[in-house]
């Protein structure tokens, strides 16, 4: 087992002791990705805090700035991994403030258009290389060619989990 002494290691030791018979692998795995997940949203999560944004409303206009184009709330839903009652909350949010500009669809006015306002550009911009310097950062304790390691083995994961590669049977 790697990883002796982390918090799932703990954990792992614990359910040993009491169901020796089980394999607790899928856990050391499982568990160290959710770990390891909650710690680095809670530690990047500072200079979207500054910029005054959550996570989810960053993620919103992180959507619109890399796909480059308009976007309905239905599609910004699918992008984010959102329900569409939460993306219309933090719609309504970031264009009060001035970030998201909505247009109407000329052909169905139940449809909105968004893109980033310049503001909500400059903004994106102005925190992803603060971004990419804090992952770069946490990741240097691996070496370049582990970083590439995981990468691949994580992608494997995601495509089974997201369905691409076949579903996931239990």
């Amino acid at each position: 087992m790697s990883g002796e002494g982390d918090t799932v290691a703990s954990v792992v030791r614990q359910w040993r002791a009491v169901h020796p018979e089980l394999n607790t692998g899928p856990m050391e795995v499982i568990g160290r990705i959710n770990r390891c997940s909650a710690l680095l949203q809670q530690a990047e999560d500072a200079p979207l805090r500054r910029a005054g944004l959550s996570r989810a409303e960053f993620d919103l206009l992180g959507a619109l700035r890399r796909t480059g184009h308009e976007l309905t709330p239905s599609e910004l839903a699918r992008e984010t991994f959102s329900s569409g009652a939460a993306v219309t909350k933090r719609l309504k949010q970031l264009t009060e403030r001035g970030l998201i500009e909505r247009r109407g669809d000329t052909r169905d006015r139940r449809v909105a258009h968004l893109r980033l306002t310049g503001t909500g550009r400059d903004l994106v911009d102005g925190i992803l290389p603060e971004q990419l310097a804090y992952e770069t950062a946490v990741l240097s304790v691996l070496a370049p060619e582990g970083q590439d390691h995981l990468a691949a083995l994580l992608g494997d994961l995601l495509s089974r989990l997201e369905g691409r590669t076949g579903p996931v049977h239990t």
